[in-house]
């Protein structure tokens, strides 16, 4: 279990404060108005932001300065973060071993990622000669292949036209259930939390609120989220 006690972000006179338990297994979205901190949240917890107060912990070990390295979790961006002058198979790679020094056993499990994303024919080809979504499969790919117990979404598929978005997310869900990781993932629309999501974080007024069940919330929202979803 992650656990974010007692949390407070600061970003010059921006203030975001949180508290939550994300249990493992679940898929969790993060939902709430444009600047209202739904990339900021995700960003402290992967430690790419400090926290200004409070503790975070993994599984009762705190976790709370540790690089983003050294967290269980890995992040997947928005522009998908794709090298443009290296192979799918090596952007692939850096998620094994950033110096690209893979053993066969590394080269197995990059393999082994492109083919459940379907994107083995594209292997040795480079990000802009990939589609849209080819490019998001490729940064899922090189998710999937660290293995970790998280897997933090910052609207990566947010470009993507609803059909496609929609493959995405059932090949995200797919992949989360198989391997047992909780995901957490930010995104603007209630379809996409409706489709995947099985609890909400709701960001707004400088709060992240605690994990609520996603249909109650939707279905029963408070009047501040009634008028963000509209």
């Amino acid at each position: 279990m992650l656990a974010l006690e007692k949390g407070l972000i600061v970003q010059g006179d921006f203030r975001l404060e949180a508290e939550m338990r994300l249990e493992p297994g679940r898929r969790y979205a993060v939902i709430g108005p444009s600047g209202a901190g739904k990339s900021t949240l995700l960003a402290a917890l992967c430690g790419f932001l400090p926290l200004a107060r409070g503790r975070l912990t993994w599984e009762g070990r705190d976790i709370t300065d540790a690089a983003p390295g050294e967290r269980p979790m890995t992040m997947l961006f928005q522009d998908n973060n794709l090298f443009p002058h290296l192979t799918v198979t090596q952007n692939v790679g850096l998620g094994v071993r950033p110096d690209m020094r893979l053993s066969a056993e590394d080269r197995a499990r990059v393999a082994s990622a492109l083919e459940r994303v379907g994107l083995t024919k594209h292997a040795d080809k480079r990000p802009g000669a990939l589609s849209g979504g080819q490019q998001s499969r490729a940064a899922l790919a090189r998710v999937l292949v660290q293995g970790r117990p998280l897997v933090l979404l910052d609207e990566p598929f947010a470009a993507l036209g609803p059909a496609l978005r929609n493959e995405m997310l059932d090949l995200v869900q797919a992949l989360v259930s198989e391997t047992g990781a909780s995901l957490v993932m930010v995104t603007h629309a209630p379809d996409d939390v409706r489709r995947i999501a099985q609890e909400v974080i709701y960001v707004a007024d400088g709060r992240a609120e605690s994990p609520v069940p996603a249909a109650d919330l939707l279905d029963n929202p408070p009047p501040a989220l009634r008028e963000y979803l509209g």
